[in-house]
C-alpha cells in the first residue's frame, strides 16, 4: 500500500457453538471481521474457509451456514471472493479479511500507557452460556441474547477509536478477558487494575456459571495458565471469577484511552449503540509480583 494507509490481515474459523447454522454462520463471520476492527482497520474482501461432513449432513446445513456469513458480509460492504472447503467429520467455518487502515489509526495492543482507562464494548459470558446450550441447560431466550450480543459488529466500536484516537486495544476472543489483557499489559510493560463490579456480564451469565458442567473447557485453561499473574483484592463470593476467564466468541473491544480522552470516547461508544461501554479499571505501573490486580 502507498505509505498513507496499511494492509491487514485476519484468519478465524472454529467448530458450531449454537444449533441454528443461520445463525453460526452469522458468529464466526462477525467474529472473523473482528480483528481488522479491533486494529482500527476497514475489512475490504473475505475468503472463506470451511470444513464439512458431506457424508452426514444435508448440503442445506452448509448452504445456511455460508448464507449466514454473507449476509454479516454485506451488512458490512465486504465482498466474499471466494474461499475453500475440505471434508470434515465436524463442521467448521470461519474467514480469512483483508483489511486497509490510515497508518496513524492503526491500533496496536501493545501501547497501553500509564493512566490510562480501560473500556469494554460488549458484556461477556458467551462461553459459558454456549456450553449450556450444548448442555442443554440453556433458556431460549439467553439464547437469543448470546446470539445477538455474538453478532453485533464491533465496527461500532471501531468507529469510536478511529474518531477520538485511542492508545491501545484487543478484541476479547478465546483467552478470555484476563487473557487478553495479559497480552496487552505484557506487551505494553505496565499492569491494570480491574474492577469486578464493574465488568458488564450478559444476563444470566452468573446463574449458568454457578453450575459446573457450564464451565467451557478453554475458560477452565484460561484460569490455569493467567490466574498466576492476578492479585486477588475483592470477595470471589461477589463475583464467579470463572468469568473474568470465560472463553468468548466474537466478544467485545478492550480499549487503553487516555485521561483526557476517556468521556469523547464513552459519549461516541453511546452514540454508536454499542452494547457496552463500561469503564472497568485502569492502567498501572507494573508491579514485580501480579500484571492484573482485581478489586
Amino acid at each position: 500500500m502507498d505509505n498513507q494507509k496499511l494492509l491487514i490481515q485476519s484468519v478465524d474459523f472454529f467448530t458450531p457453538i449454537v444449533d441454528d447454522p443461520y445463525d453460526f454462520g452469522r458468529i464466526a463471520a462477525a467474529n472473523s471481521f473482528s480483528d481488522i476492527y479491533a486494529m482500527g482497520g476497514k475489512p475490504i474482501f473475505a475468503l472463506n474457509i470451511t470444513c464439512f461432513p458431506t457424508d452426514d449432513l444435508p448440503l442445506e446445513v452448509l448452504h445456511q451456514i455460508l448464507k449466514g456469513g454473507q449476509d454479516v458480509a454485506n451488512n458490512a460492504g465486504v465482498p466474499i471472493l471466494g474461499g475453500h472447503s475440505i471434508k470434515d467429520k465436524e463442521p467448521k467455518y470461519g474467514m480469512v479479511v483483508t483489511g486497509i487502515v490510515q497508518e496513524e489509526q492503526l491500533v496496536r495492543n501493545n501501547n497501553a500507557q500509564i493512566g490510562d482507562f480501560l473500556i469494554l464494548t460488549k458484556p461477556i459470558g458467551t462461553g459459558i452460556i454456549s456450553t449450556a446450550i450444548k448442555r442443554g441447560n440453556a433458556k431460549k431466550d439467553d439464547i437469543n441474547n448470546i446470539v445477538n450480543i455474538m453478532t453485533d459488529s464491533n465496527a461500532k466500536a471501531a468507529k469510536s477509536m478511529n474518531q477520538i484516537g485511542v492508545n491501545a486495544c484487543t478484541d476479547i476472543t478465546g483467552y478470555g478477558l484476563i487473557g487478553h489483557l495479559k497480552e496487552m499489559c505484557e506487551s505494553s510493560n505496565v499492569g491494570a487494575v480491574i474492577n469486578a463490579q464493574d465488568v458488564p456480564l450478559i444476563k444470566g451469565a452468573s446463574n449458568y456459571a454457578s453450575n459446573k458442567e457450564n464451565i467451557p473447557g478453554g475458560t477452565r485453561r484460561n484460569y490455569e495458565c493467567f490466574n498466576s499473574v492476578v492479585n486477588y483484592q475483592t470477595n470471589s463470593q461477589a463475583l464467579n471469577e470463572l468469568q473474568l476467564y470465560d472463553a468468548q466468541t466474537s466478544g467485545g473491544l478492550l480499549i487503553s484511552v487516555s485521561a483526557n480522552k476517556k468521556q469523547d470516547l464513552l459519549n461516541s461508544l453511546k452514540k454508536e449503540k454499542c452494547l457496552s461501554y463500561s469503564v472497568i479499571g485502569t492502567i498501572v505501573d507494573k508491579e514485580s509480583s501480579h500484571l492484573i490486580q482485581i478489586k
